[in-house]
């Protein structure tokens, strides 16, 4: 049990060189297109649940946030890929790195900021100053109302780190209770071994809505802003 338990965190590298571009692009190899006329089952599966998820999350936009449709189910695909991978042994998971989640969070939070100053100036401005408020308190809301808006994508972020990585920990510690109760008590290790199946369901679960409120909260910021 001297093992770390941030270990299976770490980058992992071959000969000394980072490889997690070759990682983060093996997702797509689980989407393959079809030059066909007729789909296959496992194709055709993909682009009903695509179209289900592009019509529920797409229906409260305009046609200027309709526009961000490719770009919101990439993002949904890449992180759910990406979720399930991680649940493999010996396995990485991207998402459990802070600094990756940042790197999808600000550039796309930046650009729903962006264009709601563009084509809804006045009512993003006015965000900052809820009507009514008594002139005493206007600096500190704008302070306050400031600082809420640039801390969604740190919340986006840590969301998805907290919940990947929390789960990845569990069960592992779940795991290796399992081995080390395995030749003191035999019922116990049965016991937890249950529990450790159950928390892998759960897990599949968990990734695949997390990539699903990852993309629902960055198009509810669109919403806002068009």
């Amino acid at each position: 049990m001297n093992e770390n338990l941030f270990a299976s965190f770490t980058t992992p590298t071959m000969m000394g060189l980072p490889i997690v571009i070759l990682i983060i692009m093996f997702p797509c190899i689980m989407f393959p297109s079809s030059n066909r006329l007729v789909n296959n089952r496992l194709i055709s599966i993909q682009q009903w649940l695509l179209q289900l998820t592009s019509k529920q999350m797409m229906s409260i936009h305009n046609n200027k946030g309709q526009t961000w449709a490719l770009m919101l189910m990439s993002l949904i695909l890449f992180i759910g890929s990406t979720n399930l991978l991680g649940l493999l042994p010996h396995s990485f998971t991207p998402t459990t790195q802070l600094s990756m989640n940042l790197g999808m969070a600000i550039p796309l939070w930046t650009g729903t900021v962006l264009v709601g100053f563009r084509y809804k100036t006045k009512a993003s401005l006015a965000h900052f100053l809820p009507q009514g408020t008594p002139i005493f308190l206007i600096p500190m809301l704008v302070i306050i109302e400031t600082i809420s808006l640039f801390i969604q994508p740190v919340a986006l972020a840590v969301r998805l780190t907290a919940n990947i990585t929390a789960g990845h920990l569990l069960m592992h510690l779940i795991g290796g209770a399992t081995l080390a109760l395995m030749n003191i008590s035999p019922t116990t290790a049965l016991i937890t071994f249950i529990i450790l199946v159950l928390l892998i369901i759960l897990e599949f679960a968990v990734a695949l809505i997390q990539a699903y409120v990852f993309t629902l909260l960055v198009s509810l910021y669109l919403h806002d802003n068009t």
